[in-house]
């Protein structure tokens, strides 16, 4: 293949990927304790020699090589997102670091989405149907005939003034966390219980998307795009120029 082709190809498959994680981002701009991820991109050196280059740089020939650029990793952006008061008691928000502790069949899952409620044996879950977890690793069990049910600062469910479980909140490596799915983290280092929790009942955490930045983004990556498509259209057709006018001359 030639190598302007060659670049470009790899250009625009890292460009595409970051259109994706774009329009996933303003997907999730309204959606609880979602936290915003990027692209991040790196530069490398493919060689290019053959055997028989490589051998004539050990006689001082230069040997083949091209740089090129692909997409490297994705970064989420862990800032703290706006809080909205809700009034739902039991709805909890983290104001500052920290994750609750939900139960899936795969193992246990971290997330920021407070939007909690009980099922129909009272047991506290996630929105998504999970259990969440208290700071002894247990389920969270609700009385069924609760009158006041009160959330401490520090996650400490009373029931009718008598306290039954403790939220647990925990911190943990960010840049060990990796995206699992319904705004689920897997953590790749052990987590640590918060040492100063501050919990806050009848609040949501929004998620620190700004649609605006993403679009204007978008945007961005997308004329990248388009400048990558036409560098190729014109190398196609100055290879097929060429190769139109070795056939005349053959």
């Amino acid at each position: 293949m030639d190598n302007p082709i060659y670049v470009s190809l790899s250009r625009q498959s890292g460009l595409m990927r970051e259109l994706r994680v774009i329009a996933n981002n303003i997907a999730n701009s309204d959606t609880t304790g979602f936290k915003r991820e990027s692209a991040v991109f790196s530069e490398y050196v493919h060689n290019l020699s053959t055997p028989e280059t490589t051998l004539n740089a050990g006689r001082g020939a230069p040997q083949s090589s091209i740089s090129m650029g692909r997409l490297a990793a994705h970064a989420s952006d862990f800032e703290s997102g706006s809080l909205r008061q809700t009034g739902g008691s039991l709805d909890v928000a983290i104001d500052g670091e920290g994750f609750f502790t939900v139960e899936t069949p795969q193992g246990e899952r971290l997330t920021r989405a407070g939007h909690l409620m009980t099922d129909s044996e009272g047991t506290l879950i996630q929105h998504s149907g999970y259990p969440v977890l208290d700071d002894g690793g247990g389920r969270i069990q609700i009385p069924q005939d609760v009158n006041l049910l009160a959330i401490g600062g520090d996650g400490t469910i009373s029931a009718d003034g008598v306290e039954i479980a403790r939220i647990a909140m925990v911190t943990t490596d960010p840049t060990q966390l990796v995206r699992d799915g319904d705004n689920f983290w897997t953590a790749g280092a052990p987590t640590q219980p918060l040492e100063a929790p501050r919990l806050m009942q009848g609040f949501l955490e929004g998620s620190n998307v700004q649609p605006v930045n993403e679009i204007a983004r978008m945007i961005e990556v997308q004329r990248h795009y388009e400048a990558g498509q036409k560098l190729m259209d014109i190398e196609n057709d100055r290879i097929k120029s060429v190769i139109s006018t070795i056939r005349q001359i053959a």
